[in-house]
């Protein structure tokens, strides 16, 4: 890794605040994670039988952001960025992808989140969840969206240790 360019969430603030700033500093953590490696280390696995690798996790994301923001809130039937049916595991399976095209798609869905999120007048607006078939509300969203960063984030440092013994942060 280069360096920590994460800005870390204020000590106090407002709801909203809190949980874009917390949000944005997990979406930084996972890029950091892969800062400075080439598109086969981001592809190394973590140990048999499991596949899972740093570009998994950034095509993950991708599509956690993709069901979370923009099927609930605006599309129920877009579709998924790498499975034809609501399939998260199909975006671990990095051994054809690139940098590239991992960071491009994911990088694109959080812009379309941070929209969606800043065009929303109130935590408390109502989407659609449609693997559920109930309506959540944004906060309910960006807090499970948080959670998911922050487990995967766990699973990225293993990763990142593995790759090239790089630990912390």
């Amino acid at each position: 890794m280069t360096g920590d360019h994460r800005t870390g969430p204020p000590r106090f603030g407002g709801e909203r605040e809190m949980l874009r700033a917390f949000l944005e500093y997990h979406r930084a953590t996972l890029a950091m994670k892969c800062e400075g490696l080439t598109d086969g280390e981001l592809r190394q696995q973590s140990m048999p039988p499991s596949t899972l690798s740093l570009l998994g996790l950034v095509r993950h994301m991708a599509e956690v952001e993709r069901a979370w923001f923009r099927r609930v809130f605006e599309d129920n039937d877009a579709p998924m960025v790498w499975s034809d049916e609501v399939d998260f595991q199909a975006a671990y399976d990095a051994s054809a992808s690139t940098r590239t095209e991992a960071f491009t798609a994911w990088e694109a869905e959080v812009d379309h989140s941070r929209r969606i999120e800043r065009e929303s007048g109130s935590l408390d607006r109502a989407g659609h969840q449609p693997r559920w078939g109930q309506e959540v509300s944004l906060r309910m969203v960006m807090v499970h969206v948080l959670l998911e960063y922050g487990r995967h984030n766990g699973h990225a440092d293993l990763l990142r240790e593995g790759v090239d013994g790089t630990v912390g942060a």
